[in-house]
């Protein structure tokens, strides 16, 4: 590294620690599960390297392997991949740890409902070790939205499809913001231009470059983009372009165009070189490139001409002896994993900004809430008053609203699962990214839910019970309450399970309907357990049902030591017409449908 003193002589530094990341690839094959037809390839021998203090940009047209070529060399790769070749860091076979990389994804999955300050405070405590001060990450979060140019935009909301917020081209940034916190020296992009217009798509890309600048760090950047503009073409240090997952050409970004014109491609004047480059190389429309006098060439021809020239060239064996260098040298084993906050203060921050979130987003809880508030009035308009003259309207009636409660009311939960899906987004890129465990999410996201959930088993709660009749006693309706709470609790963490499995949010609404639909029906309300079939509905569902539990532990609550009006002939009495001569008997638990 190159430094100068305060007497301005030059002096070169070789601490491994300030040498940054070589990243190198050599033969690098991958292939993916085809299906019947056994396996594909997707990249095929591809060869390269990335070094600090440059931009590496990965092009090609659609298909060509570039995000799986960006997958592999940050370790990345799907389970159905496999990959063979030798991809090494620094000369040395040896994994990424936390805060040495960083990934930012294609899709910006923020919580929309923090502001960018907020989203990168929370960030800072989650990443930074708790050997640092909360002021220091404060600081190191404002200097980085500072290096990003955010600071117009701090105190506003990130926000999503349903409330305006930051522009894209912010988002991007907010992005990459919360990826370089813990100043990474290795920086994985991929398509940070998706979405952005021109002018926001060279803004992005001339920040991500001048990072190094900013920070003093020889950073290594790598990012696929699919189809840049001439101005952030010219930001690009060293260009890998692919096509069907072989190399076309890797090099200087300055060069490709003297080598497209030398094998008889040449860029039109005043036309944007990599709007060239995918013309020539693209294969996905099966089109013929015209190329004057000579008639159509296909397109096929084109890419095996030039990968043929590419393994050929000059540019091709100066990039082997680079990866020969690189690798000889003795640059240094990567620094050990950083430490990030500990397990405990991941819980706290993270429940703190899940308890806001849950606030602000007004589907999450609050809408909900008035839902139930107006389904509770409802049921205390229809069962007002069920009374306890005549024994066996009122048992029945009694059943039909506690059945109804735990039933139905539990069942409207499923109404918080697009935020689940959401949450879950988030979740997954912060946990491949080192942020946090599912351990500390679990635990955070359960707490933040806790008052919310209180707020929704009381409020409806009593104003379904009280009118109703329900049997008295402050005892009786807390224990009424807690079975809510608990049943809610049970289905939000069954949505949360749904929502892992099946991100897609119709087919997830539908799968938690179902799973719930079948505890129901095998929860012994509907039939008596000793009644329904024992494979499937019995032994298993009928004990796995919270149904079941929910139901014995509020008719044990309603019915036990309660007193009806009975006919002492021991029938029932005309519900149309009073008694003539009642006397008071105690009804025993009711617990017969559920043994």
């Amino acid at each position: 590294m190159l430094s100068n003193n305060r007497g301005g002589n030059i002096v070169r530094k070789m601490v491994p620690e300030e040498t940054g990341v070589f990243l190198t690839w050599e033969d690098l094959w991958v292939t993916v599960t085809n299906g019947k037809e056994g396996r594909k390839s997707i990249l095929e021998g591809v060869t390269g390297y990335a070094q600090p203090g440059e931009l590496l940009a990965i092009m090609g047209p659609s298909g060509c392997g570039k995000s799986t070529l960006l997958d592999a060399l940050a370790g990345r790769s799907g389970s159905n991949t496999r990959q063979s070749g030798e991809i090494l860091i620094n000369g040395l076979k040896q994994k990424l740890g936390f805060g040495t990389s960083a990934y930012v994804t294609q899709d910006d999955t923020l919580m929309t409902t923090l502001t960018v300050r907020e989203a990168m405070y929370y960030s800072a405590q989650l990443q930074l070790p708790d050997s640092m001060s909360k002021s220091k990450k404060k600081e190191i979060a404002l200097i980085t939205i500072k290096e990003m140019g955010l600071e117009d935009a701090m105190n506003t909301r990130i926000g999503g499809s349903g409330a305006k917020g930051i522009s894209s081209g912010q988002k991007r940034r907010v992005s990459i913001c919360i990826e370089i916190l813990t100043r990474p020296k290795l920086l994985f992009l991929d398509e940070p231009t998706s979405g952005l217009d021109s002018a926001a798509s060279y803004y992005v890309m001339s920040r991500i470059a001048s990072l190094h600048k900013r920070d003093g760090i020889r950073r290594t950047i790598i990012a696929s983009i699919h189809q840049p503009s001439s101005e952030v073409y010219q930001v690009f240090h060293n260009l890998c372009l692919l096509s069907s997952g072989r190399t076309v050409y890797f090099g200087p970004a300055s060069t490709a165009t003297e080598f497209f014109a030398t094998n008889g491609f040449p860029c039109p004047t005043l036309q944007n070189p990599s709007d060239h480059f995918l013309k020539t190389i693209n294969t996905d429309f099966g089109k013929d490139l015209e190329q004057g006098l000579d008639g159509g060439i296909p397109t096929e021809e084109v890419i095996n001409s030039l990968t043929r020239s590419y393994k050929s060239s000059e540019i091709y064996q100066q990039v082997r002896r680079q990866v020969s260098e690189i690798c000889k040298r003795d640059w240094g084993a990567l620094e050990k994993k950083r430490n990030h906050a500990s397990f405990v203060i991941q819980c706290l921050v993270l429940t703190r900004r899940s308890f806001v979130n849950m606030y602000r987003d007004i589907g999450y809880y609050w809408l909900r809430l008035a839902i139930y508030v107006a389904l509770a009035i409802g049921l205390a308009t229809v069962f007002y008053d069920v009374g306890s003259s005549y024994a066996y309207a009122s048992i029945q009636v009694r059943g039909s609203l506690i059945m109804f409660i735990t039933s139905f009311l539990t069942f409207m939960t499923i109404g918080g699962f697009p935020c689940f899906v959401e949450d879950m987004k988030v979740f997954d890129r912060e946990r491949l990214n080192g942020h946090y465990g599912t351990s500390a999410f679990i635990i955070s996201n359960s707490f933040s839910a806790i008052p919310y959930l209180l707020l929704i088993s009381l409020i409806p709660g009593a104003i379904a019970y009280y009118p109703s009749g329900l049997q008295k006693g402050v005892e009786h309706f807390l224990f009424f309450a807690s079975i809510i709470f608990a049943c809610m609790m049970l289905v939000e963490s069954l949505m949360m399970i749904v929502a892992s499995i099946v991100p897609n949010l119709l087919m997830g609404i539908i799968t938690g309907a179902g799973v719930q639909g079948l505890m129901m029906l095998g929860g012994g309300i509907f039939r008596y357990p000793n009644d329904i079939l024992k494979p499937f509905w019995k032994y298993p569902l009928y004990y796995i049902s919270f149904h079941k539990y929910a139901y014995q532990g509020l008719f044990k609550n309603e019915f036990e030591k309660l007193t009806f009006s009975i006919d002492e002939a021991g029938g029932p009495t005309n519900i149309s017409a009073p008694p003539k001569q009642t006397t008071q008997v105690m009804v025993k638990p009711f617990t017969a449908p559920l043994v």
